[in-house]
């Protein structure tokens, strides 16, 4: 697909993400994958919380979350989601989710939701998947697809698009935020500074990766919650309550940005402990 013609394209609604700040290749908060699980042997031990940003982001959105969750003892990995392209960023993840000893509470964010649906199909750790502004996707569908089920998206008249080669050659396109617009579209209730950080930071999503179909997805087979922001702009809260709905999960509502992680972390961490005592 041209780029011309990829652009109009994305002119029509639709979503993803999470929150941005500084690239990172694997932001292990205090522990390394492998050893997380080893840190206790103790039965009684709290369970692994493994945090997926979505695309315009990187690991460091998480942040205000990550600092709740160790001061309540829980042991936390961050991984840097490709963001190239749904299988392979699933797989990256799986593989990630592997070398964890021990239950482990599975979140995303955004597009990250479409990550974890398709990870932790399989994956016998994975006891409980966090939803974040995030979403659902039932199998054969994608993020392009879901957002723009419900109105109330204006993510496609911010995007812009970079042409891009792809690892086998193809020719694809990176996708961005335009920085002017960043801060009212993704981080309403971000400070402007900040938001004007992780606007020049931002990390971009192929298009493909929002095109593509979801897999299988684990929310069928694990528990899962949801946490909606009534304010976003990019996933409708609509779309969000009707993927919730359709996958029996605990919901909750909070009035916030697309950026809840960043703006609210404390809500944030709280529904995702709410998961985590429900493992044992």
């Amino acid at each position: 697909m041209n780029p011309r013609s990829l652009h109009r394209r994305l002119r029509t609604p639709f979503v993803f993400t999470a929150t941005a700040t500084v690239a990172g290749v694997l932001l292990l908060t205090s522990v390394a994958p492998a050893s997380a699980g080893r840190a206790s042997s103790s039965k009684d031990r709290k369970p692994t919380v493994v945090l997926v940003h979505g695309a315009f982001a990187d690991s460091s959105s998480w942040n205000g979350v990550i600092k709740k969750l160790k001061r309540d003892g829980y042991p936390v990995v961050a991984a840097s989601n490709p963001l190239r392209g749904l299988s392979s960023d699933s797989a990256y993840v799986k593989e990630l989710l592997a070398g964890i000893e021990g239950p482990v509470v599975l979140a995303g964010h955004s597009y990250g939701g479409s990550v974890i649906s398709n990870a932790a199909n399989g994956a016998d750790n994975v006891k409980a998947l966090v939803y974040i502004a995030a979403f659902l996707p039932e199998k054969g569908e994608s993020a392009v697809e879901l957002s723009g089920k419900f109105p109330g998206s204006t993510l496609g008249e911010v995007l812009k698009p970079v042409p891009v080669t792809q690892p086998d050659g193809s020719q694809g396109a990176d996708l961005y935020i335009d920085q002017g617009e960043f801060n009212h579209q993704f981080a309403a209730d971000v400070p402007k500074s900040t938001a004007d950080l992780m606007a020049a930071t931002q990390r971009p999503v192929t298009s493909a990766a929002l095109e593509e179909e979801a897999g299988e997805p684990a929310w069928k087979t694990v528990p899962s919650w949801v946490l909606v922001a009534t304010q976003d702009l990019n996933i409708p809260p609509k779309a969000q309550t009707f993927m919730a709905d359709r996958a029996n999960a605990h919901e909750e509502k909070v009035r916030a940005s697309h950026a809840v992680s960043v703006s609210q972390p404390d809500r944030v961490a709280d529904i995702i402990e709410d998961a985590a005592r429900t493992v044992h």
